[in-house]
C-alpha cells in the first residue's frame, strides 16, 4: 500500500526540459506489502505559471530511499524521517539544478 505520509506545495525553481518550473510538490511517501516498509523522499517540480496552475507533471521528478526494512508504519520513524526531510529534498533539488523555497508554501500540509 502505498501512503503519502506528507505532502505540501512550495514555490520552487528549476528549468527541466526546457520548461522552467515555478513550483515543487514535496513528499514523504510510505510503501508497505508483505511485512516491508519503504519510505522515500520525494520532489517533482512542475510550471505552476500562475496561482491556480497546479498541474503536476512527473518529468522532473527526484526521490531517495530514506528506510527499507521488515515492519510496518511507525509514527516514531516517520516523525525521525520528517525531520531530514527537507535536508533530502535540498540536496535532490540542488543535485538537478533546482531550489525549493521552505518559507514560501503554496498550500497547507497535508499528513496521513
Amino acid at each position: 500500500m502505498n501512503v503519502n505520509v506528507y505532502e505540501r506545495y512550495y514555490e520552487a525553481e528549476g528549468t527541466f526540459n526546457g520548461r522552467e518550473r515555478h513550483a515543487a510538490l514535496v513528499m514523504l511517501i510510505s510503501d508497505s506489502a508483505e511485512g516491508n516498509i519503504t519510505y522515500e523522499a520525494a520532489v517533482t517540480f512542475f510550471p505552476h505559471d500562475d496561482e491556480e496552475d497546479f498541474g503536476v507533471s512527473y518529468d522532473a521528478y527526484f526521490a531517495k530511499t530514506l528506510y527499507s526494512g521488515k515492519g510496518r508504519r511507525s509514527k516514531k520513524r516517520e516523525a525521525l524521517l520528517l525531520e531530514q526531510l527537507q535536508t533530502v529534498i535540498n540536496d535532490l533539488a540542488s543535485e538537478n539544478g533546482a531550489a525549493v523555497f521552505w518559507d514560501r508554501p503554496l498550500r497547507d500540509a497535508r499528513t496521513a
